[in-house]
């Protein structure tokens, strides 16, 4: 691994790692008040697009950063669409 490919793989830690006090309110707190699932839909499936990429362009990087980012988003739009439905029920 180079550097370059170390730098990417410190960007993709610290950006997931940014998602963890959402995925903590949603499933930790039970609570889902602001969270858009459609909005988190559309960023799962940009990051399911940037890990194709990664994949086609062979970038551990961004293949890390990607796996790492689409399940913390899958786990808050999944546990906010849970929240919310038994909410309304």
């Amino acid at each position: 691994m180079d550097w370059i490919e170390g730098i990417g793989l410190l960007a993709g830690f610290i950006g997931v790692f940014g998602w963890y006090p959402q995925v903590r309110r949603v499933w930790v707190d039970k609570r889902a008040d602001g969270v858009s699932v459609p909005t988190f839909t559309v960023i799962a499936i940009s990051l399911a697009l940037w890990l194709t990429y990664g994949i086609l362009k062979n970038s551990i990087a961004i293949i890390t950063a990607n796996v790492f980012a689409l399940i913390m988003i899958i786990l808050i739009a999944y546990g906010a669409w849970r929240i919310q439905s038994l909410e309304t029920t």
